[in-house]
Formats: structure tokens, sequence, C-alpha cells
């Protein structure tokens, strides 16, 4: 299903989402889109600059940032940036600016350390030499705390042409059990690359937001406000 809102409403301006988008969509206009090839080469992270059987054009301490602005195509740019929009926005209301733009950096580190292990660990060496890129292991945290912090919000999205009004932890709970399986089917593959689509980095992603973001809400160290607002409009 490609989600296209939920019915949570925001008490303050999304900025860093915001911010977030236009970034990336910066990177790909005006760095990868001239030379995308190149781009895609010289800026994306490589597992195998880990165990030191590669060298990569960038080293690893910054290509696991750099690569999290780069995407391989139109359909993957504008399908993570519209994931990034409907959920991140209401993330980053209950976590607060700055703390949420940390949290999708470590979303984003999470996601890439785990779809690394599992690289190195199953995978072959032609997918430890590899490109990784894109932003969906940090916007995959984001989905995860999204999932503890709104669960019973209602997304709306269409299945083809058709549109469709589920519960939100129905719809991330399937999307992450579909990438988990992803994932393991790759695994019984003998590869740890999901033919081409990094669906570690997902599970990673998700299950680092889910976790963070539980230990926040049971120490009392997030602005729930919002999520009681939804509360006494009878969405949780």
């Amino acid at each position: 299903m490609l989600p296209l809102s939920d019915d949570i409403r925001t008490r303050r301006f999304p900025s860093v989402t915001l911010a977030l988008i236009v970034a990336n969509v910066a990177v790909w206009l005006l760095y990868e889109l001239p030379h995308l090839d190149t781009s895609i080469a010289h800026a994306s992270f490589y597992p195998c600059t880990i165990n030191g059987t590669c060298s990569g054009p960038e080293p690893w301490a910054i290509s696991w940032i750099t690569s999290m602005f780069l995407h391989g195509s139109w359909g993957h740019i504008l399908g993570n940036m519209l994931f990034l929009w409907v959920f991140g926005n209401n993330v980053e209301d209950a976590f607060g600016h700055v703390r949420y733009l940390l949290f999708y950096f470590a979303g984003g580190l999470a996601a890439t350390v785990t779809q690394t292990a599992m690289t190195l660990l199953v995978g072959s060496a032609a997918d430890a030499q590899a490109p990784n890129l894109g932003a969906s292991g940090a916007i995959a945290a984001v989905l995860g705390a999204y999932f503890v912090l709104y669960p019973s919000s209602r997304v709306r999205g269409l299945v083809g042409i058709f549109p469709v009004h589920l519960s939100a932890w129905f719809y991330l709970g399937f999307w992450f059990l579909y990438q988990l399986f992803e994932a393991n089917f790759g695994l019984l593959g003998s590869s740890a690359n999901g033919g081409g689509v990094a669906f570690f980095a997902h599970v990673g992603g998700f299950v680092f937001g889910v976790g963070f973001t539980y230990a926040l809400v049971n120490r009392g160290r997030l602005d729930m406000t919002a999520r009681r607002a939804a509360a006494l409009r009878g969405l949780t």
C-alpha cells in the first residue's frame, strides 16, 4: 500500500522533516542526476570497507552518512520521501526537532550496521562490494517510532487505484513482517542484499526505532501531548 496521509494532526511545523526531504531532493537533482552512476559509486557505503577487503572512494565513517542522501531512481526517492513526510511529521512532533534529527541519523546508523553485519556474515564477496544507498533505513526507524507512538491512528493510502484506510499498527506491522520475510528469503538464497534491496537495513532501522522509542516512553522522556490529544479524539 502507498501511504498518502494519516489522521494525527501536528502541533508544530515539521521543519526537520521538511529539511531532510529538501536535502534529499537537492542531492538527487543537483548531485546525482547529472552523473548518476558516478555519483552513486563515489558517495555510497560499501560493506567491504569495514573488514578491509576493499577500499571505498570515501572512508566508511563518512560514506555511511552520504549514502543516506543518495537514491537510485525517481521511484526510489519519491517513495522514500512520501513515507518520511506521512510518518515523520508526527514523530518529530513527539520527539522535538533536535532529538528527532539525532534519532533519524542514529536510525540510519543502526540500519547500516545491521545490513553490513548480515552482508559480511552470510553474503558473498560481490554483496560486500555492492554500493549501499538510500534513506530507507533511517525512515524505517521513523516508522518504528510511529508504530510505538500512534498504533491506532488511521493511515490512508492506495492499493493500486483503490483507496484504503488502515490502522497504523496493522499497516506498519505488515510492512515490517514483509521486510523480515524478504530479508530471511535473501538468507535462504545465500545472499544478504535481497536482490538489490537492503531489507536487513529496513529491519534493523525499524527495530531500533521501536526499541528506542519504547524506552523513552517508559522513562517519561517524550512529550506525549500530541498522543494524548489523539486519544481524546478516540484515535488511540
